[in-house]
């Protein structure tokens, strides 16, 4: 079995490979090629959260899980309170194949698949990137999705607005001016729409948004989340990484709840890439993504960290 340490992580996959990675797994799941198990994921008290995620790759070869969850006391302790580990096995015999750290790659692969998004259903004149929520992923939000489109600048909302500078840091680092704003003149100037909390109460509003935009919703991962309103959902063009996730913890479970959107309406966002779905349908359109991160990402990580680690000497081999 290969063991690829957390520590290896940053020396092995960048935004290319993750973002490659994650277009071939959703390209996989519209194909029926690869599919998901049911998400299992419980809470632990005190804000902690631990669960499962897991799929299958048929054509690819990659069956596996990825446990971890959210650690809120791990602040104190020096170490990232989102905590997750990816188990590869052998399809055919069920041996472990691979260990691999998850931090970093859960990071990855979420920007990779908004990235994705932008890529198939953002217009192609998009100049204003608005981010709303500014904690830890948000800055590789950022990065992933500058490399999309040819942004003049970036603006930003976030509950604690203390907390934007990590935005202006990233966004001058990548050589774009950023503003800090509120929600209106988010909605009233940016092209797209990161949107990347833990909230469960929505910030977005329909009114705030104009026609042409493209929203991606990121942080919606657990029933009871919510980052924008139901009825924005149902103005919008929804697509999705998969659909009975996005009807059950993603951001469209409020809508489908509420009888304003059907599922039969929520497209998979592998369909586009694909070519079997048209995508953005005309430029006044409003495309949403409802990503709400599926375990076949983690795995299609995880194998390309393997495979990067074996080829590089970095990866440890121990029988089992």
């Amino acid at each position: 079995m290969w063991v690829v340490p957390e520590s290896a992580i940053s020396g092995l996959v960048d935004e290319q490979s993750a973002f490659e990675a994650i277009e071939g797994c959703f390209a996989a799941m519209a194909r029926r090629d690869a599919y998901n198990f049911p998400v299992v994921r419980e809470a632990l008290g005190e804000g902690r959260q631990y669960g499962f995620k897991s799929g299958l790759d048929r054509v690819g070869g990659i069956l596996g899980v990825k446990a971890g969850g959210y650690f809120p006391g791990n602040a104190a302790r020096a170490i990232p309170n989102h905590q997750s580990t990816v188990y590869l096995f052998d399809p055919e015999s069920g041996k472990p194949t691979a260990m691999v750290g998850g931090n970093l790659l859960t990071a990855l692969r979420t920007a990779a698949a908004s990235s994705l998004s932008i890529k198939y259903l953002a217009r192609a004149d998009a100049k204003v990137l608005g981010m709303v929520g500014a904690g830890h992923q948000s800055t590789f939000q950022m990065r992933a999705a500058v490399r999309q489109r040819q942004f003049e600048k970036v603006i930003g909302w976030n509950l604690h607005p203390e907390m934007l500078t990590r935005l202006e840091d990233t966004a001058t680092e990548l050589g774009l001016p950023f503003e800090a704003v509120e929600l209106d003149q988010l909605g009233a100037e940016a092209d797209v729409i990161i949107t990347i909390t833990s909230s469960f109460e929505p910030i977005i509003e329909d009114r705030h948004i104009r026609p042409g935009t493209h929203l991606a919703c990121m942080g919606t991962d657990t029933k009871g989340k919510q980052e924008v309103a139901s009825d924005l959902l149902a103005r919008a063009a929804v697509f999705t990484d998969e659909v009975a996730q996005s009807i059950s913890i993603g951001e469209a479970q409020h809508a489908v709840a509420a009888g304003l959107l059907h599922e039969s309406a929520i497209r998979e966002l592998g369909a586009v890439i694909n070519g079997t779905h048209p995508g953005r349908s005309s430029a006044d359109e409003v495309t949403l993504f409802d990503g709400t991160g599926v375990g076949l990402q983690d795995l299609a990580v995880a194998s390309k960290a393997v495979e990067l680690a074996i080829a590089s000497g970095l990866a440890q081999e121990i029988d089992f």
